[in-house]
């Protein structure tokens, strides 16, 4: 089959596409996928760029989100049959017989969800990470409550434009930041109530007015740095923040996050793959489940911007790092 392999950290220039063998189902609740797309993440550029997680399997085929239709079934499949249209987030961390920047893959039934059927391919592969980020950052790691009061962070781009939506459905009042009049339209398309300009604007300042001085219930960080110190100020006295970034010391302290008891969550929806937690992966394919149900009754949607053909891996990798991306991106896969 076709796969663009990573050949070694570095550049966008190491994804090359080769002919490599078939990947082969060897456990019974394992299903072969003819994949259609995939999806593009921050997670690849990062991974390509460094190493992986299994550097002594490389070469590797990056791309954790798929969509596609399954070819073979394992004994224990039970869930699935031969033909079904399916997307999901599995694989694609360095380990080998994983990744969906391929035509076919092998991936476990208790991961995947059934596509929505109002979904293309390309948009369905663009969409399960960024869902399941959204969904544990809000519901499993924040505790949204209807009626509370949200900043969330980049709200235009993968992971915020979903939140943005997530939010609203759980009946709370968003306030999202953004970087241009371009972006407000389409945060305020998605539901959000407050776009705030953060180049005009300081995005502390104006929560604090738009909550009457009293900062949001929950915060969701997808920026990191220096702005995750910040947002503590943005935040009520005993509020909530999650951040899907790990907190550098070297950009700020958590003196504010300790005067105002806030509750601080980090949020790595890869931590069940790696480390191996069955029944968390398994809850990640009951969310992608519930979202396809959404997407398909037109309450939430994914706003995918761009795609490349599959040996264009390496430009879709380039567009997603100029870091002014708005929505996803996906590789269009021919079989």
């Amino acid at each position: 089959m076709k796969a663009v392999l990573m050949t070694a950290a570095g550049e966008p220039e190491v994804l090359q596409l080769q002919e490599v063998p078939e990947p082969k189902i060897t456990q019974d609740t394992e299903m072969l996928v003819r994949l259609h797309a995939a999806g593009i993440n921050p997670i690849d550029t990062k991974l390509r760029s460094r190493g992986t997680f299994y550097p002594e399997e490389m070469p590797a085929i990056l791309g954790c989100d798929g969509a596609g239709v399954v070819e073979a079934v394992g004994s224990g499949v039970k869930r699935f049959r031969v033909g079904d249209e399916v997307y999901f987030c599995a694989g694609g961390l360095g380990k080998s017989g994983t990744g969906n920047y391929a035509q076919l893959t092998v991936v476990d039934q208790r991961w995947v969800a059934r596509k929505p059927t109002s979904l293309s391919f390309a948009e369905a592969a663009s969409a399960p990470l960024v869902l399941i980020t959204a969904w544990e950052a809000l519901y499993d790691r924040g505790r949204l409550e209807p009626g509370q009061k949200v900043l969330i962070h980049a709200g235009a781009g993968g992971v915020g434009h979903v939140a943005i939506q997530l939010a609203k459905l759980k009946g709370a009042e968003v306030c999202t930041t953004i970087s241009s009049q371009e972006k407000a339209r389409l945060v305020r398309q998605l539901g959000a109530d407050h776009p705030i300009i953060y180049k005009q604007t300081d995005f502390v300042e104006a929560t604090l007015d738009w909550t009457q001085g009293e900062g949001v219930d929950l915060a969701f960080d997808t920026v990191g740095g220096k702005s995750f110190y910040d947002t503590c100020g943005a935040v009520r006295v005993y509020g909530n923040i999650v951040t899907i970034l790990e907190p550098n010391p070297s950009q700020g302290n958590l003196k504010t996050a300790r005067q105002r008891n806030l509750s601080i969550s980090l949020e790595l929806m890869l931590t069940p793959a790696l480390l191996g937690l069955a029944a968390a992966q398994e809850h990640q394919g009951e969310i992608l489940t519930q979202c396809a149900s959404l997407i398909d009754e037109g309450k939430l949607q994914v706003h995918l911007s761009h795609t490349f053909p599959l040996e264009e891996a390496a430009a879709a990798h380039q567009a997603l790092e100029t870091g002014s991306m708005t929505g996803k991106i996906a590789l269009i896969i021919e079989n």
